[in-house]
């Protein structure tokens, strides 16, 4: 039986291997498909590929080179970010797209705001353990590279947002927003305003979810991707 492909786009400081609880619960239903971001996972950290356009065209050369049909896809939080970039660009590519904790409103202000732990000296000292996670999972490059990066790549955003309203207004995809409700991240008035600018999208607030995808509840991250990906394609 044919399945239909799901491409999973990690986070922020993420790789693939940060997805693969979910793709365990979704691959009897889906082809389930990913690559690591250009930097992540091992990759070379290099300032010119380390932004989100780059990462939107990184989604768009993979649906290229791998699909011959419209593909759903789902992205957390930058990973949603890089898919409604591509989408933007070659709607076609795209069957569904849900995105979780993606942050839609970025500003000068809520860069800042979230740039202010992206210290690696700082980590090692408050969080020596997350530490040693990117360490590992970005292993052999250097980890404080990784964040150094995505520091400048978030204050980039801030500086000059790649998503606006108008360009959300124009793609004509089917997109499922998910944010939690104690995600300080993605969530707030401004980010769901502009998702409402999707002509084909939905907006939902999840219950006891905050940001960090370790946290969430993956039978129901699971079921609300599923669901909506069979629903639209």
């Amino acid at each position: 039986m044919h399945k239909p492909t799901l491409l999973l786009l990690h986070g922020a400081l993420g790789s693939p291997s940060t997805l693969q609880p979910l793709a365990e619960r979704l691959q009897e239903d889906f082809a389930i498909k990913t690559f690591a971001f250009a930097g992540h996972g091992g990759g070379e950290v290099r300032p010119g590929t380390f932004t989100l356009p780059h990462f939107g065209a990184e989604v768009l050369a993979f649906l290229r080179e791998h699909e011959t049909e419209p593909a759903h896809v789902f992205g957390y939080s930058m990973g949603g970010y890089a898919a409604l970039l591509a989408a933007c660009q070659e709607p076609a590519r795209f069957a569904s797209i849900t995105t979780l904790g993606t942050k839609l409103d970025w500003s000068v202000e809520s860069a800042a705001t979230e740039t202010r732990f992206l210290d690696p000296e700082k980590m090692l000292a408050k969080v020596p353990a997350f530490a040693e996670q990117l360490r590992q999972r970005h292993a052999p490059t250097d980890w404080a590279a990784v964040v150094r990066a995505t520091a400048a790549l978030m204050q980039a955003a801030g500086a000059n947002p790649p998503l606006t309203a108008t360009a959300l207004a124009g793609i004509p995809v089917p997109v499922q927003v998910l944010v939690g409700d104690a995600d300080h991240t993605a969530g707030s008035e401004v980010g769901a305003a502009m998702a409402a600018q999707l002509p084909k999208g939905s907006y939902e607030v999840l219950a006891a979810t905050a940001h960090p995808l370790e946290r969430v509840d993956l039978d129901m991250l699971s079921l609300k991707i599923r669901e909506f990906a069979l629903r639209t394609g």
